[in-house]
């Protein structure tokens, strides 16, 4: 809570303690002395101008007392206070209930015409009291000076009650509005530097969040095919084992090959996630950290593509430390099904149009959804029969892969944690494509992909 917001609490609530209850008690401790004051001074011009002009002196304080009184009201109603010194001028009354009414009345929030209106009649009126006074003191003296004499120490009285606390109210009232705005000011940065600390720190969670829902995917994406693969060449390994050990024996290869594939992915990308040498976190942007776990992952499940392709080599899996590559593409999608042909799917690929490049994220994408939706295929479907399709288009590629319902194989007992459906759509929605999903009328599945290659549109 501000300072301020603090001051008005404890006044809200009559807290007989803090800045602003010591201020109004010397605010209200002023105005009494300076009422006490002019009452005084008022009951004496008063008794003195009714002894003049032979009234009873009782009228002139009568007069007086609640004149000078008006003292009180000068901070609530500053024009009436004016209003009364004026009102009195005429009996030489209230000299210092002029100086402090203009004082408060310039130093106030009421309109500049009116309080120049005011100061000068206030002005008309001690010029015109004084003009008569001086002339009839002089006359009583035997003195008769000048005219010019005369007009010269009026205006120089007049203008001394008046134009002192004028000036000097405007400048006290033009400063407090000053300072108060720069208050005001200040509580307002105050508040926008916590609601700005306060979304940072919703960022930040966001952040935090976002980037453990893309590290999730990646690892989902990179491991859960090579996992479900080995899955089924196990299952296959352990049908085969007695009846064709030949066969077992190379199932019991593939599965091998899967195993340090798998591994291999999990080394690269803990690599990206581990504490450097130091203990201390890499200070590495978040969103940095992110691109470079993608495209760690992209180029281990290249190099999977590459080992399960032309025979394995325990060399070639080893982590070198070198650049990471810009992961897996189009022309991979071969290997990717000869993968699943190997474990036994009946999976056909097609290729329409003129082949082209893309940008890698759209072709890393594109390469992801059908690596996982032959994972959903081995999963959920054992046995069934599986078409990929690929679509080369103008500013975009279209990818679909259906299957056919199971033929009742045995089932791997692969698990599913729902995951893989959400990261395909995220993945595509990312690069504004389109992506569908859902069961066909023959009792299968579908998955659809529309991917715009924005980079080379533009």
């Amino acid at each position: 809570m501000t300072t301020t917001g603090a001051i008005a609490e404890a006044g809200a609530r009559g807290a007989p303690s803090g800045p602003w209850w010591w201020a109004r008690r010397r605010s209200m401790a002023l105005d009494v002395a300076l009422a006490l004051v002019s009452v005084l001074e008022c009951v004496l011009e008063g008794i003195q101008f009714a002894d003049e002009h032979g009234l009873p002196g009782g009228l002139g304080a009568a007069v007086g007392i609640p004149a000078g009184a008006s003292l009180l009201l000068r901070r609530r109603w500053p024009v009436a206070v004016v209003l009364v010194s004026i009102a009195i001028t005429p009996a030489e009354m209230g000299f210092l209930l002029s100086i402090v009414g203009l004082y408060t009345l310039a130093a106030s929030e009421v309109p500049r015409r009116i309080t120049a209106v005011l100061a000068g009649a206030s002005l008309a009126g001690t010029l015109i009291v004084t003009f008569v006074r001086f002339q009839q003191d002089m006359a009583q003296d035997g003195y008769q000076p000048g005219l010019w004499v005369v007009v010269a120490f009026t205006v120089a009285m007049a203008l001394g009650l008046t134009a002192p606390p004028v000036l000097l109210g405007l400048y006290v009232g033009a400063r407090r509005r000053l300072v108060d705005s720069l208050r005001e000011r200040a509580d307002g940065l105050e508040r926008e530097l916590s609601l700005l600390a306060d979304r940072a720190e919703e960022r930040a969670v966001w952040a935090r969040n976002e980037e453990r829902t893309r590290i999730a995917r990646e690892m989902h994406d990179v491991v859960a095919h090579r996992v479900s693969l080995m899955v089924v060449h196990a299952a296959a390994l352990q049908a085969v084992a007695l009846k064709d050990p030949e066969k077992a024996s190379k199932n019991a290869g593939l599965v091998g090959d899967m195993g340090r594939q798998a591994l291999t992915e999990l080394r690269e990308m803990l690599g990206v996630l581990r504490t450097s040498s130091d203990g201390v976190v890499a200070e590495k942007p978040a969103a940095a950290q992110t691109q470079r776990l993608a495209a760690v992952a992209a180029v281990a499940s290249a190099r999977v593509s590459a080992g399960a392709a032309g025979g394995h080599d325990d060399d070639a899996h080893e982590d070198d430390g070198g650049p990471v590559g810009d992961g897996p593409c189009l022309d991979g999608l071969a290997d990717l099904v000869g993968q699943s042909r190997a474990a036994g799917m009946a999976v056909e690929l097609s290729v329409e149009g003129e082949e082209r490049e893309y940008g890698r994220r759209v072709e890393r994408t594109a390469y992801r959804v059908v690596q996982e939706a032959l994972t959903n295929v081995h999963k959920h479907a054992p046995g069934a029969k599986a078409q990929v399709r690929l679509a080369h288009r103008e500013g975009e590629v279209a990818l679909q892969v259906e299957n056919g319902p199971s033929d009742g194989g045995a089932d791997a007992g692969l698990p599913s944690g729902g995951n893989g459906l959400v990261g395909m759509r995220e993945r595509v929605s990312a690069l504004g494509g389109v992506f569908v999903s859902g069961p066909t009328e023959a009792g299968g599945f579908r998955v659809s992909a529309v991917i715009p290659d924005r980079v080379r549109a533009a």
